[in-house]
């Protein structure tokens, strides 16, 4: 998920507290965004849409789903504090009962479960933020909330953000994610932020196809391991070049080797 703050720029000093002060100041609106998949997915929805509709008009937040093009998913959900604890008690209480319904019809039912996981998408410039000087910070989330919070080295692949990963128990989960949203409140993202955006599922294809015309042009053709339906086969070849085949006008073949 990522965590995307958007503060009104004529409140600097809101945090989660704001809630609870007896002031005109209207509370702070806050984004998160989160990375799930389809079967993820399907669960906040629910059977016609049940599920969302329900979290939304009990918890008054904003609840939107990327397209179904992907197999990764961005939720998003947008509120205040307050809404965005209720909204996210509720997905995390559906999420439990399901999983131990699963584990009883499948006969496992004294089994201890896997802690759930949440992987929030937040602006890399407030990572450190969150990490705190020496780790202090995230150490003390953990050990408030009782979730496993790891942040990840890298940035998403095409964008400026980092993916937060959050493990644990229905309860912890919840506490854990506010505690991070009082960070982000605290610690607003620095300069533009580019948002990940999962690649499509026909993204693929377009590029070899793309690539197939430009090599066509160029007098090559690609060889059909390079389809991206024959992608396993290409891992099994011992070699690590990519060979492109010339067709010259006597009819030979010439091998190029291309790194």
């Amino acid at each position: 998920m990522t965590a995307e703050v958007q503060l009104p720029v004529h409140h600097p000093h809101n945090s989660l507290l704001s809630m609870d002060r007896n002031d005109s100041s209207p509370p702070t609106v806050i984004t998160v965004r989160m990375i799930m998949q389809g079967k993820e997915v399907g669960m906040i929805i629910g059977k016609k849409g049940d599920n969302v509709k329900r979290y939304r008009e009990e918890s008054g937040a904003k609840i939107n789903i990327s397209d179904a093009s992907c197999p990764e998913r961005i939720v998003t959900v947008t509120g205040t504090a307050e809404q965005l604890n209720k909204a996210f008690d509720l997905i995390c209480t559906k999420f439990e009962e399901i999983r131990e319904a699963n584990a009883q019809n499948s006969g496992a039912g004294n089994v201890i479960l896997p802690p759930m996981s949440f992987k929030l998408v937040i602006p890399a410039s407030q990572c450190g933020s969150l990490i705190g000087k020496g780790g202090n910070k995230i150490k003390e989330i953990r050990e408030t909330s009782g979730a496993s919070v790891q942040v990840a080295t890298d940035m998403l692949p095409g964008s400026t953000e980092r993916a937060v990963t959050v493990s644990g128990s229905s309860g912890s989960i919840t506490c854990c994610l506010k505690e991070i949203c009082s960070v982000m409140l605290e610690s607003p993202p620095k300069g533009a932020t580019i948002p990940y955006r999962p690649k499509t599922a026909i993204q693929a294809p377009l590029m070899y196809a793309a690539a197939v015309g430009a090599a066509a042009q160029a007098g090559y053709t690609l060889p059909a391991q390079l389809h991206p339906m024959a992608a396993v086969n290409v891992q099994q070849q011992p070699s690590t070049s990519h060979v492109l085949q010339q067709q010259t006008p006597s009819s030979q073949t010439v091998t190029v080797a291309t790194e």
